[in-house]
């Protein structure tokens, strides 16, 4: 039997990224942090309406566009089924970068920087080291 997914959708209503993507953003990082795998069941639309108290059709939007990737299936009368993984390197492998990560995270927030202004030094730093990428 399948599991159903741990995942909780936060919706940031002043982030200007429609909430569906949000969905869809969120979902895939599940995905590739391996938090979702094959097999594991979405909650349903009915869950997230009454977690996020947002409209049953931006759920249904999003999970078609994660279908239309070819990441989850729905299935019909049973839920929507995630259907293969992002994840690039196992989650136990990557353990000691989170660690890094959170102790840096740690010490932009001793700094003074608000979760926005550490997204934003991550974000410069993230784009400034695969720059170029996308034309390999």
């Amino acid at each position: 039997m399948a599991r159903t997914a741990a995942v909780e959708f936060r919706i940031d209503r002043r982030s200007g990224v429609a909430t569906y993507l949000q969905i869809v953003q969120q979902t895939k990082q599940a995905l590739r942090l391996g938090l979702l795998e094959p097999g594991d069941r979405l909650p349903t639309a009915r869950e997230v309406v009454e977690a996020t108290a947002i409209n049953p059709n931006t759920v249904l939007k999003a999970y078609r566009e994660l279908e239309r990737e070819g990441l989850v299936e729905a299935r019909r009368g049973l839920g929507t089924f995630v259907t293969r993984s992002l994840g690039g390197a196992a989650a136990a492998d990557d353990a000691p970068l989170r660690a890094e990560l959170a102790d840096w995270a740690g010490r932009a927030r001793a700094a003074g920087l608000d979760r926005d202004d550490v997204g934003a030094l991550f974000t410069a730093v993230l784009n400034s080291t695969f720059e170029g990428d996308e034309d390999r």
